[in-house]
């Protein structure tokens, strides 16, 4: 029997409108009724799946086709490269430190070290300018509350400082490694569930060596609850930068302090909520932006601190007059690298520090840029590729001599050559043009009669672009096709 799931009275009043929220109680994940429930579920679960008499086959399968190492993108910390690697099948990557790219590197940081079941995950890292200490977040059993740790990255061992109840945010390190900005929320109080404090989100700065009471609240709006903050410090330590959200808004507004300052305020930069706003870098007071403001497809532009009218703004790289998205801009030295999205497909293309087109970056075949990491101190970049048959691949650059070489490429049991991948175009019913992957067996006919997994996603501005996984390449294996469809409300063509 289906598991039975309770009706509660919950009920909210919209402007004279009631609408009933049975299954409020479900939101609590901790509660013993919940727990119950979710047991339930399981158990029907795995009473289905083990009478599937091809489960086991599909399961080796699928094993085997995951067994393969491979590596996040890699970034240069002082005198170290970090770079992610998941040996095959472990629940958790593993952080490593080396001094060279071909040295196979110690590890910093195990998650799978943190819980007997492995649900313990690395939230995100942050390391100081000199790349001696690294800020790192845990989060235990999927669950957005993070709590900072630091560690020493020469000895590998974590210092006395903790920072709980964060969510939603980085470790912004002043330059000199004193101690970094951080955002959180209140602390629940006696018999409060977690959920009930996502509010008045805060931003703290927290001192090396000190308690977390201690720590000294930077920037706050009483006045708007709903409101969220990222700090982030520029890569020459001048500024602290808060970017505000507000929920799935695309819209977000940047205030500003200078750091050089003792007494300086955070003052508001960019303040209109109008469009989105990305910093991709600085020089001074002058800022490079990525946004959507009067560019729907984006477009990056220079911005005076003390002038950030849109009179006054300089173009560098301009909106594509077609289709395509500047989906995302990174500084590698004094040049721009930036991810264009064509047809939901990426392409890299490299421009000099007044927006000259330079050159592109030659990519494999048709597929994703999944990820960059590039700083304005450092003369190489590093960028991930991939595609639906195509693993994850990690390449290095060179901008000053515009060459891509490969950092690590993964050996996943299965023939790529085997399959094939095209794009086809399809009216919507105003007659705009949507576009859908289409992934076969290299020559298959079409019959019309082979089974078909179409998957697609239109929303909050989220692009699907062609990425690899292994489940899929053990569906094709199984004769089937697998198709994503680039619905609208999605980013692959812009806002509008």
């Amino acid at each position: 029997m289906y598991p039975h799931a309770r009706r509660g009275d919950n009920a909210d009043d919209f402007h004279g409108t009631t609408i009933a929220d049975p299954y409020r109680w479900l939101e609590d994940p901790d509660s013993p009724e919940t727990r119950a429930w979710v047991d339930a579920q399981n158990e029907l679960t795995q009473s289905y799946l083990e009478r599937f008499p091809l489960r086991d086959r599909i399961r080796s399968r699928l094993t085997q086709l995951w067994n393969y190492e491979r590596y996040g993108v890699p970034s240069r910390e002082g005198p170290y490269y970090i770079v992610s690697r998941n040996d095959g099948l472990q629940p958790q990557p593993v952080v490593l430190k080396a001094r060279t790219l071909t040295d196979p590197g110690e590890v910093l940081l195990d998650p799978n070290q943190w819980s007997e079941d492995g649900t313990t995950s690395l939230g995100t890292l942050s390391f100081t300018d000199d790349g001696r200490l690294v800020a790192y977040a845990v989060s235990r059993a999927g669950s957005d509350w993070w709590e900072w740790r630091v560690r020493d990255v020469e000895s590998g061992l974590d210092l006395q400082d903790a920072v709980h109840w964060s969510k939603f945010s980085t470790a912004a390190w002043l330059k000199d490694g004193r101690g970094f900005f951080y955002s959180r929320y209140d602390e629940p109080g006696p018999g409060q569930s977690t959920n009930a404090v996502n509010k008045h989100h805060k931003v703290y700065f927290h001192a090396l060596g000190t308690r977390q009471s201690e720590d000294v609240l930077v920037f706050a709006r009483p006045d708007r609850p709903d409101w969220g903050f990222g700090a982030h410090v520029t890569e020459d330590g001048r500024f602290l930068v808060i970017v505000q959200w507000e929920g799935t808004h695309r819209e977000n507004r940047v205030f500003v302090r200078d750091l050089t300052g003792p007494h300086a305020g955070i003052e508001p930069f960019l303040n209109t909520f109008d469009a989105s706003y990305a910093i991709v870098g600085n020089d001074g007071a002058t800022f490079y932006v990525l946004t959507d403001k009067g560019a729907p497809r984006g477009r990056l532009v220079a911005i005076d601190l003390a002038a950030p009218e849109e009179s006054h703004w300089t173009m560098l790289i301009p909106e594509s007059r077609g289709g395509d998205v500047l989906a995302h801009v990174v500084m590698a030295g004094d040049r721009f690298l930036a991810q264009w999205r064509i047809d939901a497909h990426d392409e890299l293309r490299v421009y000099d520090a007044d927006g000259s087109a330079e050159r592109s970056v030659m990519l494999p075949t048709l597929g994703s840029v999944a990820g960059i990491s590039a700083r304005r101190s450092v003369s190489e970049a590093f960028y991930a590729f991939t595609s639906f048959v195509y693993p994850t691949t990690i390449y290095k650059y060179d901008p000053e001599a515009g060459v891509s070489t490969v950092f690590k490429q993964p050996r996943v049991a299965f023939r790529p050559d085997d399959f094939e991948v095209t794009q086809e175009f399809f009216p919507s019913k105003d007659g705009t043009r949507i576009p859908m992957f289409i992934v076969r067996r290299a020559g298959a006919e079409r019959t019309g009669r082979t089974p078909t997994l179409l998957y697609g996603y239109g929303g909050f501005n989220i692009s699907l672009t062609p990425a690899f996984s292994p489940a899929v390449v053990g569906w094709l294996e199984m004769g089937g096709i697998y198709a994503v469809a680039n619905i609208r409300g999605g980013g692959e063509y812009g806002n509008a």
